[in-house]
């Protein structure tokens, strides 16, 4: 009877397959691969999105300037010509006016220095040579931005105490004129101001490596 248990014992551990104790290392080994090729696509992913990122914010952050530049040339080209053509006779001549006299030279100064701004980055982005280095383009912008928008507000405060004090007493073409072109003058002032922020932006973001 002992004979027969043993018997049957031995045949029970030679029928068992020779690796059913090994232990199973594939799924550790399999999954330490899969989590090591997921982390490196993973950051390469990072690297890619920052840099497409940063293409599309310095591509906006040139176009915003040709846009801001073409709008201020377009409002102070209207200004300036409101206030040249506003002649009616005796006194309601822009030229009898100190004021306006003097909102129509910045007026027509905004205007001719917005189209060569538009004009410039207009052809850097088609990919012409700028006719300014960079890191003195970047200065140009930010210092001439400021310069213009300022004497458009010096304009603007010249010339609005006189309006005021006209359409206060009568109101005709030649006050309506002036005022439209008080607010013409205002929105390329606007235009200027915003577009100094963006050169601001640049200019402090500029290497010189």
């Amino acid at each position: 009877m002992v004979t027969t248990d043993a018997a049957a014992a031995a045949t029970t551990a030679m029928e068992k397959p020779p690796d059913a104790e090994k232990p199973d290392y594939a799924p550790y080994n399999g999954n330490s691969t899969a989590d090591g090729g997921g982390g490196a696509r993973t950051r390469s992913s990072g690297v890619v999105d920052s840099v497409v990122a940063r293409w599309r914010r310095e591509d906006m952050l040139d176009k915003i300037p040709l846009a801001l530049h073409a709008s201020a040339a377009a409002f102070a080209f209207v200004a300036l010509v409101l206030v040249a053509s506003n002649q009616h006779g005796d006194w309601m001549q822009f030229d009898r006016y100190q004021e306006y006299k003097y909102l129509l030279a910045i007026a027509a100064l905004a205007f001719l220095y917005s189209l060569a701004q538009a004009a410039r980055h207009a052809l850097r982005m088609r990919g012409g040579v700028d006719p300014v280095s960079a890191p003195s383009g970047r200065l140009l912008d930010f210092v001439g931005d400021q310069a213009v928008a300022y004497l458009l507000m010096s304009a603007l405060s010249a010339a609005v105490p006189i309006t005021n004090r006209m359409r206060s007493a009568v109101v005709n073409n030649f006050t309506d004129a002036t005022a439209a072109a008080i607010s013409m003058t205002f929105f390329a002032f606007v235009a200027l101001a915003l577009s100094a922020v963006v050169s601001g932006y640049k200019f402090s973001k500029q290497t010189y490596m």
